[in-house]
């Protein structure tokens, strides 16, 4: 048996249970470090991400999970150790959510809306940057009842990886639009006038 198990085993309840003040620093700062390696990733990645998972998606991010909770507790977990871990992310979460409220905190953390379609018209260049396939943005077409392309006014590609889809009949106001990326490929003909200024 290997001496480090060995040693593991000969420890009491306690010590199992528990980690040290220097162990609990590399906790906090490891869980982190993959904390902001995962925002990272989903920001340069874009909320593609978080749309709907195939079981490719499912298996990558049962995978990150793993990946990150070994990193976070190291070669042998204790129970202190992961609500250490835990308090961490949950901390990280709140101190993420005040700062997504400040102008310059929402810019570097959140995604931006981007038009995936202007009428009938797939935009090629947007669907390439938010990694959405023609074959998926049919997918979603039909999700929403949409029967034909001509029934489409605009299809946004969401934050969060959802897709809005608005349908032609209305015309769309432009203030729906405002921070949408790409939202300067609508055809005119399919907003409707700005509301004139008091």
């Amino acid at each position: 048996m290997p001496p480090d198990v060995l040693e593991r085993d000969s420890l009491g309840l306690w010590e199992l249970l528990t980690v040290s003040p220097l162990e609990s620093l590399a906790v906090v700062l490891s869980t982190i470090g993959m904390y902001l390696a995962m925002v990272l990733l989903v920001r340069l990645l874009g909320p593609r991400m978080l749309s709907g998972m195939s079981g490719f998606d499912l298996a990558a991010v049962i995978a990150f999970g793993a990946v990150i909770g070994r990193s976070a507790l190291g070669e042998f977990p204790a129970f202190s150790a992961g609500l250490i871990a835990l308090a961490t992310l949950i901390l990280l979460q709140g101190l993420v959510g005040m700062a997504r409220r400040t102008r310059i905190g929402a810019t570097m953390i959140d995604n931006h809306p981007v038009l995936l379609m202007a009428g009938d018209r797939m935009l090629a260049d947007n669907m390439a940057r938010c990694h959405v396939l023609p074959s998926e943005l049919q997918s979603r077409l039909r999700l929403a009842g949409v029967r034909h392309p001509r029934e489409v006014a605009a299809v946004v590609f969401e934050p969060t990886g959802a897709t809005s889809v608005l349908r032609r009949g209305e015309l769309v106001d432009p203030q729906l639009l405002s921070g949408v990326v790409g939202a300067a490929e609508m055809p005119a003909d399919l907003l409707a006038a700005p509301d004139p200024q008091p």
